[in-house]
């Protein structure tokens, strides 16, 4: 058997990030199409992402591992604001009257799919918890 490559590594990385982000979008109640644009990936590699036995190896962009880690720094941060489940995977889908959002969810922003979006999302929740890291 061949010894692991550097990008063998990084590709089996990629997917558990890409795997674990994806069931955090299904937890928040994300819509398919949602995940899909959030994550920057395609219906085929999102659906394969949420089956069990689904992706074990991918190449990602910097631009899709850096949604990945949005979503998970979300999560992180959220987990670190809320202590009950219904805050911590209720949260991305209530309205939002700060002037970012406009009424709107964390997950309709998100879900639009600009990356810039993404990151402001992640900064405004991030700031919520204070500087509790």
């Amino acid at each position: 058997m061949l010894p692991a490559t550097a990008t063998d590594t990084g590709k089996n990385t990629a997917a558990t990030g890409l795997r674990a982000a994806v069931a955090i979008l299904d937890k928040w109640g994300a819509s398919g199409e949602q995940g899909q644009a959030i994550l920057r990936v395609s219906h085929s590699t999102y659906a394969r992402a949420k089956r069990k036995d689904g992706i074990k190896s991918i190449s990602l962009d910097r631009d899709q591992l850096s949604r990945v880690s949005f979503v998970l720094n979300i999560h992180a941060a959220l987990r670190m604001i809320f202590d009950n489940p219904e805050n911590l995977y209720g949260f991305m889908r209530m309205p939002n009257d700060n002037a970012f959002f406009f009424g709107r969810s964390p997950l309709e922003v998100m879900g639009e799919g600009d990356i810039i979006a993404v990151y402001e999302t992640f900064r405004r929740i991030d700031a919520l918890r204070g500087g509790q890291w």
